[in-house]
């Protein structure tokens, strides 16, 4: 599920005290949330169903079996959860740095060495190409990895990113079909928090729980 600003801010540095957080946090999924310190790169932290983990650096959390909720964080990247019929789970937090750096495909590749099959993905709103103005430089990065979809325009006709071409790009090559997406603009439609338009601190969050 992804919650929105009016779950209010559910972030790891959430500017209210940790009480009024956790009620937040409860109040989407219920449970002890795992998290991690997101680097915006490739890492991919795997637990067993109920292990704690909070603080661990990496940007993908895969549970072998549902159990505690598996929680990531944005204000304008994509977040992505996957499952497989084996009952695997995991949660991705998708920049574009961390895109780059294979965190889909590496998130999938640790649930199919455990054994997953068949996994699917629901992709959580991002921000659109119409607003994310992007450098040459790095583009061309990216679309060596996944090709020219990802090269757009913004609104004013500068060069843009396409993030969530990158991830449907990234989740192909790694197998995984999409079964539900929200393809909101994080930037410049209502209800998330968007750090590139509005300079929000504020995150929502994507959570995992998975059935048990």
């Amino acid at each position: 599920m992804l919650s929105g600003v009016a779950d209010g801010d559910v972030g790891p540095r959430a500017a209210c005290g940790p009480e009024v957080l956790e009620a937040r946090r409860q109040a989407i999924a219920a449970g002890d949330w795992r998290t991690l310190r997101q680097s915006h790169g490739g890492g991919v932290v795997v637990l067993a169903a109920d292990e704690p983990c909070c603080g661990r650096e990496g940007d993908a959390l895969v549970s072998t079996m549902p159990g505690a909720p598996l929680a990531v964080f944005a204000a304008d990247c994509a977040l992505v959860g996957l499952a497989s019929p084996q009952g695997m789970v995991a949660a991705v937090h998708v920049g574009w740095r961390s895109l780059l750096a294979g965190v889909l495909e590496a998130c999938a590749t640790a649930m199919g060495a455990l054994g997953a099959t068949g996994i699917e993905a629901v992709v959580g709103a991002c921000i659109g190409p119409e607003c994310y103005e992007f450098g040459e430089s790095d583009l061309e990065g990216l679309e060596a990895r996944y090709g020219t979809s990802l090269r757009s325009r913004n609104a004013r006709g500068a060069l843009a990113l396409d993030l969530r071409a990158g991830v449907h790009r990234a989740l192909e090559a790694a197998s995984v079909r999409v079964s539900a997406e929200d393809g909101r603009c994080s930037a410049c439609e209502p209800g998330l928090f968007s750090w590139r338009a509005r300079g929000e601190l504020g995150r929502h969050a994507l959570v995992v729980t998975g059935a048990r």
